[in-house]
C-alpha cells in the first residue's frame, strides 16, 4: 500500500472517527512533498455519512425540500441533521470590506456570535469580553 492512493472513505473508515494529523503531503503536479504535521479542516474530520449529506445539501442549493426527497427524511429530520453537523463546525467570521476600496477589512461580531462562539466553546470568556468591548467601540 506504499505508493497507492487510497479512497477518502477508506481513511474514514480506517480512523472510525478518530482525530488524525497528516504528517506528510505530496503535491501532485510536481512531486514537492512536504513533511510536518498539518491539521485537517473540520470538515474533512466528520464522518463519510455527514460528508455526504453536506456535499448533498450543496449541491441542492440548500434546499430542505430536495434534502428531504434525495434522503427520504422530514423537514424536522433534515433541520436536526444540519444543526448536528453545524455543531462540529468552528465559527467563521466574515469579512466585511470598506466602501471607500482601502484595505481596512474589519471583522464584523454581532453580539450574538460572541455568545454562540463562547457557548460552543470556541473562545474563551476573555475573548467574548475582548470582541464584545471592540463590538462597542467600533458601533
Amino acid at each position: 500500500m506504499k505508493n497507492e492512493s487510497i479512497s477518502w472513505s477508506t481513511l474514514t473508515n480506517l480512523t472510525r472517527g478518530e482525530p488524525i494529523e497528516v504528517e506528510r503531503v505530496r503535491i501532485k503536479a510536481n512531486g514537492i512533498t512536504l513533511e510536518g504535521r498539518f491539521e485537517l479542516p473540520a470538515l474533512v474530520q466528520m464522518s463519510e455519512e455527514d460528508q455526504v449529506f453536506i456535499s448533498a445539501f450543496l449541491r441542492s442549493h440548500g434546499s430542505i425540500k430536495e434534502m428531504e426527497r434525495l434522503f427520504g427524511i422530514s423537514y424536522p429530520t433534515v433541520k436536526a441533521r444540519l444543526a448536528r453537523i453545524a455543531e462540529q463546525l468552528p465559527f467563521v467570521e466574515t469579512v466585511q470590506g470598506s466602501s471607500n476600496g482601502g484595505d481596512s477589512n474589519l471583522r464584523k461580531h454581532t453580539d450574538r456570535d460572541v455568545l454562540e462562539r463562547l457557548e460552543r466553546g470556541d473562545i474563551d470568556s476573555a475573548e467574548a469580553i475582548k470582541l464584545l468591548q471592540k463590538q462597542r467601540r467600533d458601533g
